[in-house]
């Protein structure tokens, strides 16, 4: 174990640039799996890739599985992380503690089973086994290596009473439903009223999540957004929108007329699709004084900033950082309360 000073934000870890750079910006990690004593050491089995940076590589090399493989180990290599350069994202990891330094704040132990819920954007990582298991046309990654957790990172142990699989693609998209009951709440404690909720996405992981989160927080209608009729199919007989409707994100007039004509304008909109693109379409279908959460590595916070200016539209954006305290229980919880919402994962591993 190592013994000089070390940072609980990892800046010790940093190999390039240096000079006071935190992990999540750095070009280069030190992912050596000789810890400092507040560190975590985890066995790696299962990476979970972030949705939007699996599409960004499947789409630049055709679907073919070896080349992304191929990208994805070279990431790795090169940064002693996994961060897609494209969209700057990672995902996260699921593993076993294998070594816990004294000074470690995070409370778990040798043998622990864990989800780490900070991205693989800035997770030292280190991959030994090729990953010769996985066929790169997925984002769950079989794989053989190691992690490291800093003082201030966040991991939770897997539940027992969850296959291990449901639960990481779970904890992966936590931080979306937990905003959402949030800003429901505050809407309903604030104005005593109701909200209106669109989600773009409605029949994905965190969208659907969301949907639910909504509805819990005592949203008044809850609007699912879908790009697909087959995905209307999956999400309508769940009873998790009062609503579903088929409709491009990516097209302004288009969405915001059919959120519309489904109950809308939302009062709160909340984008979580893995396309660019949808920042207008999002705006437009949101009321005055609402509020647009976009949870999607796609948006261009850019486009969405200068887009609500030239809109004139008064709406408040929020950027879902992955994080609201308590996240990854209420996720759970949500999954373990309703069998519909626990049906559309299931099928998304038999898938």
């Amino acid at each position: 174990m190592r013994s000089t000073q070390s940072s609980p934000l990892g800046l010790h870890r940093v190999v390039e640039p240096v000079g006071g750079t935190l992990p999540q910006a750095a070009a280069v990690l030190d992912a050596d799996p000789e810890i400092w004593p507040d560190e975590v050491l985890v066995d790696v089995e299962t990476l979970n890739l972030d949705a939007a940076s699996f599409r960004q590589l499947s789409d630049k090399h055709g679907g073919d599985g070896r080349a992304v493989r191929a990208e994805v180990l070279d990431i790795v290599a090169a940064r002693g992380k996994m961060q897609n350069p494209v969209t700057g994202s990672g995902g996260m990891l699921v593993g076993t503690v294998a070594q816990v330094g004294p000074d470690s704040p995070l409370g778990l132990a040798v043998g622990d089973r864990v989800a780490t819920l900070v991205s693989l954007s800035l997770t030292p990582l280190r991959i030994t086994d090729a990953l010769e298991r996985w066929d790169g046309r997925s984002e769950r990654v079989p794989a053989t290596g190691t992690a490291v957790l800093f003082g201030r990172s966040i991991a939770a142990r897997l539940p027992e009473d969850l296959d291990p699989r449901l639960a990481l693609m779970v904890m992966d998209v936590c931080g979306a439903p937990a905003l959402v009951e949030r800003v429901v709440a505050e809407h309903v404690e604030r104005l005593g009223t109701a909200p209106v909720v669109a989600v773009l996405g409605g029949a994905g992981k965190s969208g659907s999540l969301s949907l639910a989160a909504a509805r819990a927080a005592g949203a008044a209608r809850r609007i699912g957004v879908v790009p697909t009729e087959s995905e209307a199919a999956l999400l309508r007989p769940t009873a998790l929108a009062d609503e579903v409707v088929v409709a491009d994100a990516r097209s302004p007039l288009g969405l915001s007329s059919a959120v519309e004509a489904a109950g809308g304008p939302a009062d709160v909109t909340v984008v979580c699709v893995d396309v660019p693109g949808c920042e207008h379409g999002a705006i437009l279908a949101t009321a005055e004084g609402g509020v647009v959460i976009f949870f999607s590595m796609a948006t261009s916070f850019t486009a969405a900033a200068l887009g609500a200016e030239g809109l004139a539209a008064d709406v408040t954006m929020l950027v879902g950082n992955g994080y609201v305290p308590g996240h990854a229980d209420l996720a759970l919880d949500l999954i373990r309360g309703d069998d519909a919402l626990r049906g559309l994962f299931e099928g998304r591993l038999e898938h």
